[in-house]
């Protein structure tokens, strides 16, 4: 099985510098809005496709790292000192001596494909006469594309090392998305000589169409004919269409259509026709939940292609295994969870609703374990710290008590600062101490109140605001306390309280003990 290895980029998109270690079998990109998970994906598609057009498309002025352009400028715009972009994709042995060398930014002597853009070196002159302008002019337009092996050999699109497919559900109702999509699955599934066959008799069918339909009207015209287009845009790759029932599937809804391409990109092939990299921009993108645990389980039980999936779906992230999960935020080096512990990836993985990826995603994290404290907290929150959990960058997660482990692995292995807030259960050395033995640390608390007989948030709650809690419930209570009436309407106790008291409730102590330290 053909593999990546290993991504290695400079000045690419949002990257001045970007090193990342592939798993063989699944690479899951996290991160928030403008991390680089598209990046990625491009960088692996225009490296591996070895398309000059694709990359003329785009445009080198979107692709060359921004604020190394920017840093130019503003320098002394020396010729020599113009930035360089390349993308490197070190690949598995594939025992092809045009594909091993050490042209590569490690100088490793390894497979591998680099793909760039530098200025050229043919018009040093014209470079150097922009570069004089006093006004900010980037020579972009003298800036030469280059595909090449590690060992110095050029490659183009007409050969591929290795096969690849990328679907961007985003652009799924994209007629040039959907003509790169069925061509790709062509190429998988035809060899070169098949498509030079088909190609031929396509030509010659329009020759017969010519000479059988068309002779008759074009005899009666003298000076001009009807004939059929023969661009590159009409030929047979750019005329095909995938058909389901009949139906193209262009035809067809953004969810199905979705779903079709990556269940079909999925299949098992020969090794000759065989897709080596599945490249998945968004694939929860339009479905429904049903069909996207149906796409899930096809996308973990592919064993014959290496897979990348860019993602913002907890769902997909922890059903897929969190373990194999790359976390970005576009600047620094990528975190994976891979030393994540077998049983917390399999709690994610089987957890009937989980928010893995959000916590992954945050910074600052206060857990809750009823809801209660989740509808409530924003309010003593604000009260207490007279700030925002928005503006302070806290974000909130209800989970189940005996979740707060799981939850508390990620944060060890992501740094994330996290606070757990939960009852004591009437002990707290044991449920709130020693339970987390070896959980906690400089970046992960619990905090619970140490009063046995304060035993749950209810109760506390109830105790530090008596006045506003007896004017709520109090009235016309006739065999159940206030405190009582809370305990056994826990959410809509709340819910009462954050509409009528929101503004003035007083915070448990260990609960603004938890707001001090989790703003810290």
């Amino acid at each position: 099985m053909k593999t990546i290895q290993k991504i290695v980029m400079s000045n690419f998109k949002r990257f001045d510098a970007f090193e990342l270690d592939c798993d063989p079998t699944m690479n899951i990109l996290i991160g928030d809005n403008e991390a680089g998970k598209s990046s990625i994906l491009l960088a692996l598609d225009l490296a591996l496709s070895g398309s000059r057009s694709k990359v003329e498309s785009i445009g080198i002025e979107s692709l060359i790292h921004k604020p190394a352009v920017e840093a130019f400028l503003k320098g002394a715009k020396r010729p020599e000192d113009l930035p360089t972009m390349f993308v490197e994709v070190y690949l598995s042995d594939q025992q092809k001596h045009e594909l091993h060398g050490r042209c590569n930014s490690k100088h490793d002597n390894t497979d591998g494909l680099r793909f760039s853009c530098e200025p050229s070196s043919e018009y040093g002159k014209e470079i150097a006469q922009i570069l004089q302008d006093d006004h900010p002019n980037f020579p972009f337009e003298f800036y030469a594309i280059k595909f090449a092996t590690f060992a110095n050999e050029p490659y183009g699109a007409y050969r591929k090392f290795l096969r690849h497919l990328l679907i961007d559900s985003s652009q799924i109702n994209s007629d040039y998305a959907a003509r790169e999509y069925t061509r790709a699955l062509y190429h998988a599934n035809a060899s070169a000589r098949e498509r030079g066959g088909h190609e031929n008799q396509y030509r010659r069918s329009k020759e017969t169409f010519w000479t059988e339909h068309l002779s008759t009207l074009n005899g009666k015209i003298e000076d001009f004919k009807f004939w059929l287009r023969s661009s590159p845009k009409s030929n047979l790759e750019g005329d095909l269409v995938i058909t389901e029932g009949g139906i193209a599937i262009e035809s067809k809804g953004k969810g199905r259509q979705s779903l079709i391409k990556i269940e079909f990109a999925l299949r098992k092939k020969d090794a000759e026709h065989a897709i080596d990299a599945l490249l998945l921009e968004e694939p929860e993108n339009h479905l429904s939940h049903g069909n996207m645990r149906r796409l899930i389980e096809r996308i973990s039980g592919s064993d014959s292609k290496q897979v990348f999936v860019a993602t913002h779906s907890s769902l997909v992230c922890s059903r897929l295994d969190l373990r194999k999960a790359v976390l970005l935020d576009g600047v620094s080096r990528p975190v994976t969870l891979k030393e994540l512990p077998e049983t917390t990836a399999n709690f994610f993985c089987k957890a009937p609703d989980n928010n893995a990826l959000e916590f992954a995603m945050s910074k600052r994290v206060i857990l809750v374990e009823g809801d209660a404290e989740f509808i409530l907290i924003s309010a003593l929150y604000a009260t207490h710290s007279k700030s925002t959990l928005e503006s302070d960058g806290v974000h909130v997660i209800s989970v189940g008590g005996t979740s707060f482990k799981r939850y508390l692995d990620l944060a060890k292995l992501l740094k994330i600062r996290t606070a757990v807030i939960r009852d004591n259960d009437g002990d707290y050395e044991k449920h709130c101490v020693a339970n987390y033995e070896g959980y906690l640390g400089e970046n992960a608390r619990v905090f619970a109140d140490e009063d046995s007989d304060r035993s749950t948030f209810e109760i506390c709650l109830y105790q530090d605001n008596v006045a506003a809690c007896d004017e709520l419930f109090g009235a016309g209570r006739r065999t159940l306390t206030t405190q009582e009436y809370m305990l056994g309407n826990k959410a809509e106790a709340a819910l009462a309280l954050l509409d009528k008291k929101g503004a003035t409730l007083v915070a448990p102590g260990y609960l603004q003990e938890a707001i001090a330290w989790i703003r810290g």
